[in-house]
């Protein structure tokens, strides 16, 4: 018996990797070649590209394409209906297969609902992309972006609520939490109370 579920109305392409405990919903297609993690869930009408690699504990939530040259590391989240591309410059005529670009989503990242990523780029760890955004560019570790074109907007904590200014010594306070971080840098910002590698405590 598989340790993964796959509702009977999916289409899945062997080889692939399904890890323990995923669950793939209705009318979606994983293509041969696709690596998926651990404790996933693909919602309806999902459909992950030859090659494409996702990490642990991912949401993909209802009709998003994951195309070849897309990477989602552990706990990324995408929400419905949210837009990848891998080629800059589409042509019917001209087959730009060799041209796929990686789009990198790192860590803990969310996408909102109907958001459009063009390829080539990288979204940093617990970044938020607000829903409807255009994002051309990278985004920093913990960006916060919105708007058509997608600009930084501020800094959002790895609990996701919206950091607040900095107080006198630079430090911004989760409302949620009460982890502090600190932009240590310019658009480098860094959790001072917990490791960005290490998972949440379990009574989170």
């Amino acid at each position: 018996m598989a340790d993964y579920y796959i509702h009977q109305s999916a289409i899945v392409d062997h080889p692939c990797t399904i890890g323990f405990g995923t669950k793939i919903w209705h009318f979606c297609h994983i293509m041969s070649g696709a690596q998926i993690g651990k404790n996933c869930v693909l919602g309806q009408n999902v459909m992950v590209a030859s090659n494409v690699v996702i990490g642990d504990n991912v949401k993909i939530q209802n009709n998003v394409s994951v195309y070849s040259g897309v990477e989602l590391e552990d706990d990324v989240f995408c929400g419905p209906s949210c837009v990848f591309t891998n080629v800059m410059n589409p042509r019917s005529q001209i087959v730009r297969h060799h041209e796929y670009q990686l789009t990198l989503v790192r860590k803990g990242a969310s996408i909102g609902a109907n958001a459009t990523i063009l390829c080539g780029i990288t979204i940093g760890r617990y970044a938020f992309i607000g829903a409807g955004s255009l994002v051309r560019k990278d985004v920093p570790d913990y960006g916060l972006i919105l708007g058509i074109p997608g600009t930084l907007k501020g800094w959002i904590s790895r609990h996701g609520y919206r950091l607040p200014a900095p107080d006198d010594e630079g430090i911004m306070v989760c409302p949620s939490s009460g982890w502090r971080y600190r932009e240590v840098e310019p658009n480098i910002v860094r959790c001072i109370d917990w490791p960005e590698d290490q998972a949440l405590p379990a009574s989170l």
